[in-house]
């Protein structure tokens, strides 16, 4: 289901009293905005939270009114959702939000109460780079992308038949995503293979953009990763079925620091995990399709990359 908050968000931030009309707001949607800031930005109860909700409420938003304006982006979603739907074989029930951010985060995916969720936050689609908004000036034209991306994730972690570890780990947890424990938990392995679907499900989904949009890199750093495949690699092979949040930090988060990116004496680029896990599930995309890779676990995708000839990875 397709749920857009983005007029009550634009409608609250001209009221007299705009942060008491957005507590109002998330207290309206709290399931799904606790979700969300818990995992992508802080906790909404926090001290912190003011300063931040503050900040989005006073950003300027003409790129986003222009964008609204030109785009019909609720059609644009659900025909991404519906094209989602049939190549991915999504079955269980699934939200789509189209949203304004309270950070940096441009799409994500959450579970709750056993739901998948996947988010898009808008202003970061305006095509105009945005310091207020932290937009990051993709083009409109890249959404279909984003949401075939996460709602892969939303698959993998809820779909009944799914044997990723993280779903074992979302049921575990009485049906919710953490990205904290998540990242604690599941191996490194299991990490990279799970984004790495995502990027194959979203080409699957959205095709024909160039092969650096589906891993959000600069065209440059898609072919500085290539090159540094075998480094990485090699690199990565110790800690590949260790579990730690800095190894999830490390390989798929941006915004690391080159301290916390040091591997085997050298940085490597932010989220170079993406590029990695891409690579490590080609094989098992290619033997099986995109809808029953996304339900695979981490060591089928290893066991198919053998079988066709690929570089081992452990």
């Amino acid at each position: 289901m397709l749920i857009n908050l983005v007029p009550e968000f634009l409608a609250l931030i001209n009221a007299p009293d705009s942060e008491a009309a957005y507590r109002s707001f998330h207290s309206a949607h709290r399931p799904l905005l606790d979700a969300y800031w818990r995992n992508y930005v802080l906790d909404p109860d926090s001290p912190p939270s003011v300063e931040v909700i503050q900040a989005a409420l006073r950003a300027d938003r003409r790129d986003l009114y222009a964008l609204i304006e030109s785009v019909d982006l609720e059609r644009l979603a659900e025909e991404a959702i519906t094209r989602a739907v049939d190549v991915l074989g999504i079955q269980q029930p699934t939200d789509v939000v189209l949203m304004v951010g309270m950070g940096a985060a441009n799409a994500g995916e959450l579970v709750v109460d056993g739901r998948g969720v996947a988010f898009i936050c808008l202003e970061h689609f305006t095509g105009r780079v945005n310091p207020e908004t932290y937009g990051l000036g993709l083009g409109p034209e890249l959404l279909p992308l984003w949401i075939g991306h996460e709602l892969a994730h939303t698959v993998r972690y809820t779909a009944a038949g799914s044997r990723s570890d993280i779903s074992r780990i979302v049921r575990e947890s009485r049906g919710y995503y953490d990205f904290w424990e998540v990242g604690s938990r599941a191996t490194l392995r299991e990490l990279l293979v799970n984004e790495g679907l995502a990027v194959h499900a979203a080409q699957a989904v959205a095709p024909g953009f160039r092969a650096s949009d589906y891993f959000g890199y600069p065209r440059r750093l898609y072919v500085r990763l290539r090159e540094l495949e075998a480094f990485l690699r090699r690199a990565a092979a110790p800690d590949i079925d260790r579990a730690g949040l800095g190894l999830r930090l490390r390989y798929l988060s941006g915004g690391m620091s080159p301290a916390a990116r040091l591997v085997a004496g050298r940085v490597i680029p932010e989220r170079a995990g993406y590029y990695m896990g891409y690579r490590l599930t080609e094989a098992l995309v290619g033997e099986r399709g995109i809808a029953a890779a996304l339900l695979a676990g981490a060591d089928e995708a290893r066991e198919a990359e053998e079988r066709a000839g690929g570089v081992r990875t452990a």
